[in-house]
């Protein structure tokens, strides 16, 4: 299960906010489809760490 902590230090990455948006939805489609608890890019906007 994936902390807050890492969320909120991945959301705080300096991007345009419509790409770290797009990114979240991205990240946590993969993880909804694969089944996982991480989407496999680490310090992306909505990913694991």
């Amino acid at each position: 299960m994936p902390n807050l902590k890492s969320f909120f230090s991945n959301m705080s990455v300096e991007m345009p906010f419509p790409k770290k948006l797009y990114l979240v939805l991205r990240n946590w489609g993969i993880k909804i489809i694969k089944r996982q608890n991480c989407c496999g890019h680490p310090g992306e906007p909505g990913c694991c760490e």
